[in-house]
This record gives structure tokens, C-alpha cells and sequence, in this order.
């Protein structure tokens, strides 16, 4: 489409898989910490198949931007 990363565009992947790194340009990317989402859940599952109610309020896992050459700042 004749679109330049990141001149004309940012682009940012999910998951952080480990070859974003070695992308042209290097990827943009979020990280998330799967085993945690893992272990949460099954609580949640847990706690529900012994008579629990839903969770009070939200859960939040932390993630973790990793800033590579795939994204710059919006323009002026």
C-alpha cells in the first residue's frame, strides 16, 4: 500500500512472541504474563464449581509494553 513503518504508520503486535525482535523494523510489541491469566482463571473456575459467586470487581494482570523501531510519535 506504499505505507512506511513507522513513518506513515505505528504498528504494534501482541503476545510477544520472540521473533519480534528480529522483525524489519524490530516489532512493537505487549507482553502478558500467560501464567498468571492461567492461574486466575482457574480460581475463578475453582471458586465457582465449589459454590462461589462471580469475582468482586474486575481482575487486572498487569502487562508490559516493549517499544521498538515499529512505532514513533503521532505527528505535529
Amino acid at each position: 500500500a506504499g505505507r512506511r513503518v513507522p513513518e506513515d504508520v505505528s504498528i504494534v503486535g501482541f503476545d510477544a512472541i520472540p521473533e519480534a525482535e528480529f522483525f524489519t523494523p524490530p516489532l512493537t510489541t505487549v507482553r502478558q504474563d500467560f501464567i498468571e491469566v492461567g492461574r486466575r482463571g482457574f480460581e475463578l473456575l475453582r471458586g465457582q464449581i465449589e459454590g462461589g459467586g462471580p469475582p468482586d470487581g474486575r481482575i487486572v494482570i498487569p502487562t508490559e509494553l516493549i517499544v521498538r523501531a515499529s512505532t514513533a510519535p503521532p505527528p505535529a
